[in-house]
C-alpha cells in the first residue's frame, strides 16, 4: 500500500471512531509504529487530524472537547460490552450502587436490570430511563437532579448536593481519558465535580474505560489512578499502559475485545 493510501485510511479511521493508536494503526496495515507516527505527523501538519500521545484524534478534539451520548455511543461496542459484562460480575444482589454518566455505564445497566433488590444512583439519563424501561420491581432508581450535559450527565449543585448525603457500596466510574499525570479526566469542569462527590459517597471506586481512553486528558482531573480500586479495560490496551495502570490502581481486569480476541491472562494488579 502506497502512503497516500495509507493516510487515506488513517483519516477514515480517525473519523469514524474519533480517535486512533499508534500500534493499532501499525497492526493494522503491517508497517512500524515509526511509519505510523510519520503518517499522523503529514496528516496533521495538513491539518486533517491533531496528534495525542500514542496516537490521533478528529481535529478540534481538545481538552475541553465532549461529544455527545448519541456520538460516543457508537464507537468500541464490542469493547464497551466486554467491560459491562465484567462490571455486572462485581455487583451483588441488595446492593447499592452508583453509576455515572457515559456509555459504558449505560452498557452496564442493561446488564443490571435483572439484579434483585438493587439501589441504583445515576446522573445518566441513558442510565435510569434502561432501568426505569426494564428493571424489577424490587429495584430501587435513584436520578440526581442537575444542568444536563452533551453527554446527558446531570451535574452541578444540585446533583453534588443530593449525592453527598448518600453512602453507597460502589461506584461505577465512566471517564473521557486515563492519562499518568493528570489521572482520570473529564471535558467538562462540573462534571468532574459531580463524579468526585460520587467518588466520596462510594465505598469502592470501579472505573470503566476502553483502551483508546489512555493518554487522553480532558482539562478537569476527577482523580488520581491510584484512588481505583478496581479499573476494567479490554485487552487492545498497550503493555506499556497495562504496567504503568498495574503498579497505580488496586487491580487492572483485562476483558477480550470481541470473539476470537485473546487475552493475557484476564486481572493483573
Amino acid at each position: 500500500m502506497l502512503a497516500r493510501q495509507r493516510q487515506s485510511a488513517i483519516l477514515d479511521r480517525v473519523r469514524t471512531a474519533g480517535g486512533v493508536r499508534v500500534g493499532e494503526l501499525a497492526a493494522a496495515f503491517g508497517v512500524s509504529d515509526m511509519t505510523i507516527r510519520r503518517d499522523l505527523e503529514t496528516l496533521h501538519d495538513r491539518g486533517l487530524l491533531a496528534k495525542v500521545h500514542g496516537g490521533a484524534t478528529v481535529t478540534g478534539a481538545g481538552s475541553t472537547d465532549e461529544p455527545g451520548f448519541r456520538a460516543k455511543s457508537v464507537r468500541q461496542l464490542p469493547e464497551k460490552e466486554a467491560i459491562a459484562a465484567r462490571a455486572a460480575g462485581l455487583v451483588r444482589p441488595g446492593a447499592a450502587v452508583a453509576l455515572s454518566a457515559g456509555t459504558t455505564t449505560a452498557a452496564l445497566a442493561r446488564r443490571l436490570v435483572d439484579v434483585p433488590g438493587l439501589t441504583v444512583v445515576t446522573n445518566s439519563l441513558p442510565a435510569v430511563e434502561i432501568l426505569h424501561a426494564g428493571g424489577r420491581s424490587d429495584q430501587t432508581v435513584i436520578l440526581t437532579g442537575g444542568v444536563r450535559t452533551p453527554s446527558d450527565a446531570l451535574v452541578g449543585p444540585l446533583a453534588v448536593t443530593a449525592i453527598r448525603s448518600l453512602h453507597l457500596d460502589l461506584l461505577f466510574l465512566g471517564v473521557h481519558g486515563i492519562s499518568e499525570r493528570a489521572g482520570f479526566t473529564t471535558p467538562n469542569l462540573m462534571e468532574a465535580e459531580t463524579d468526585r462527590a460520587l467518588v466520596a459517597a462510594a465505598d469502592r471506586l470501579v472505573v470503566l474505560a476502553d483502551h483508546t481512553k489512555w493518554g487522553t486528558v480532558g482539562i478537569s482531573s476527577i482523580v488520581p489512578l491510584s484512588s481505583a480500586h478496581v479499573l476494567v479495560s479490554d485487552d487492545r490496551l498497550t503493555p506499556e499502559a497495562r504496567r504503568l495502570l498495574s503498579d497505580e490502581v488496586g487491580e487492572l481486569m483485562i476483558v477480550p475485545a470481541g470473539p476470537g480476541r485473546a487475552t493475557d491472562g484476564g486481572t493483573t494488579g
